[in-house]
Order: C-alpha cells, then sequence, then structure tokens
C-alpha cells in the first residue's frame, strides 16, 4: 500500500475530509483539499517533514504511513523474500498449513524481529481475550513502538496510560 493509500485510510478512519486534514496542516483553505487529494492519489509524494506532519495530526508513527509498497502479490512476495534475507523470516509448514517464523539465531536483526513479533503477539491475544477494545489495539498497532510496553524504549504518554498498559502485559512473560 502506497503513502497516499495510507493517508486516505487514516484520515477516513478519523472522518476527516481532505480540505480539514489540509487546513490542520497548513493548506490555504481555497486549496487545502487539492492538495491533500494529489498527495491521496499519488500525483504527489510528501516531504519528511510534510509526513512527519501528516501523521502527528492524524495521530499515527510516521512509520505507519511509510508502508512499503504490496498492492500487488508479487510485491508482497519480494518483501516477504526481503525479510527472509535481513530477518531470518523462514517459511515452513505447521499441521498442514504453512506458516512463517523467524530464525532468531541467524543474525541480532533476526532476534529483534522476533521480540518485536511477540510484542505483537501479546497486543493481539489481548484482543481476543477481551482484554483491551480494538480502539486500544488499533492504537498499538498505528502508534507503534510508542504504546509497546514491552519495549525498554517506548515512549509512554501518561502515566495512567502506563499503569494500564503495565497492568495488561504484567505476567505475560512467565508462560
Amino acid at each position: 500500500m502506497a503513502i497516499g493509500e495510507r493517508i486516505h485510510f487514516f484520515r477516513t478512519m478519523r472522518g476527516m475530509t481532505q480540505k480539514y486534514l489540509g487546513m490542520l496542516l497548513g493548506f490555504p483553505e481555497k486549496s487545502a483539499d487539492v492538495r491533500l487529494a494529489q498527495y491521496e492519489t499519488g500525483t504527489r509524494t510528501p516531504k519528511a517533514d510534510l509526513t512527519a506532519s501528516l501523521a502527528c495530526v492524524l495521530d499515527v508513527s510516521p512509520h505507519a504511513l511509510d508502508v512499503p509498497d504490496i498492492d500487488s502479490y508479487v510485491g508482497l512476495m519480494h518483501t516477504l523474500f526481503t525479510l527472509e534475507d535481513r530477518y531470518g523470516l523462514e517459511i515452513g509448514e505447521v499441521d498442514g498449513e504453512v506458516c512463517l517464523r523467524v530464525n532468531i539465531r541467524k543474525n541480532k536483526d533476526a532476534a529483534r524481529l522476533h521480540e518485536m513479533l511477540c510484542a505483537w503477539r501479546q497486543a493481539a491475544a489481548l484482543l481476543k481475550a477481551g482484554e483491551i477494545t480494538q480502539e486500544d489495539y488499533d492504537r498499538w498497532r498505528y502508534r507503534y513502538p510508542e504504546y509497546d510496553a514491552s519495549q525498554k524504549w517506548a515512549k509512554v504518554p501518561s502515566q495512567e496510560l502506563s499503569d494500564t498498559l503495565v497492568g495488561m502485559f504484567k505476567g505475560q512473560g512467565k508462560d
């Protein structure tokens, strides 16, 4: 999915019009919707500073906007091949189903990816168990790594949220 599609996705998820988002970014009212339409259709590509501003206004990480192009199955496969080369992703089979796993012995990048995937698995398990809402889960995903309490370097915006996340993840590593 290209950056324009991601902008559109998050803008509509937030219930914003192109004009409103454009004006929040500082574009003149007369051209705000046109400018946003150009970014969303891919006619224009936002520079890094505008991408950062978009992420801030849309309340997502800039990384959530800058997603590799996986619009086609071939593009998706090449993304997976790159993950295999760089991060030790391996394809296998478990109980007759194709699965992907990380070979943590490949290198430090593979071990780090494994840690991040485990954090994702924990968040998804909390959602499945009904311990967090879909909104909480989406916030975790779209603001990653900011709300990832399993990481030492995660930014937590409030003590209340910090206490909530610590409570949710308490005891998760004892399995």
